[in-house]
């Protein structure tokens, strides 16, 4: 499934904004993401032990409101995926992914439920048990760098 995003004259197709936050509400957000997104599902150790569900979006499509200092970071193996969550109540509603180290990816089920009705959701999964290979067969690096 490849998502296709339309320009004009140089300039991007607005995107829905939607907004986030962890359970506690320390931690807020907001993201432009688009009308048609993937919710990727993941099966590498951490993901699948959270089942964490993920719409990967630019880093500059992405913007912290509050809740820097609540943030926690955990890494492991190669370090380079960045597992953000808030150290209050636990909950990781976004992280920057190995797959997109120049993006974050949102979990789902942490954007207010309006603004996720709004979008239209398919889902993908991501053998992150073989990553090098699903890296190679998959789309999901381009999508940080829309």
């Amino acid at each position: 499934l490849k998502l296709q995003f339309l320009y004009f004259i140089g300039f991007k197709k607005a995107m829905p904004l939607v907004r986030g936050s962890c359970h506690c509400g320390k931690v807020r957000w907001e993201a432009e993401v688009p009308q048609q997104c993937i919710v990727w599902s993941c099966n590498c150790s951490i993901c699948d032990m959270k089942g964490n569900d993920h719409i990967v979006v630019p880093d500059k499509d992405f913007r912290l409101l509050s809740g820097n200092s609540a943030l926690t970071v955990y890494t492991f193996n190669t370090h380079q995926a960045k597992h953000t969550f808030c150290a209050s109540c636990g909950v990781q509603s976004f992280y920057t992914p190995r797959s997109n180290p120049d993006g974050k990816g949102l979990n789902p089920r942490c954007i207010q439920k309006a603004d996720l009705a709004r979008l239209q959701l398919s889902s993908s999964s991501f053998n992150g048990q073989d990553w090098e290979g699903a890296i190679q067969r998959s789309h999901i690096s381009t999508l940080s760098k829309i």
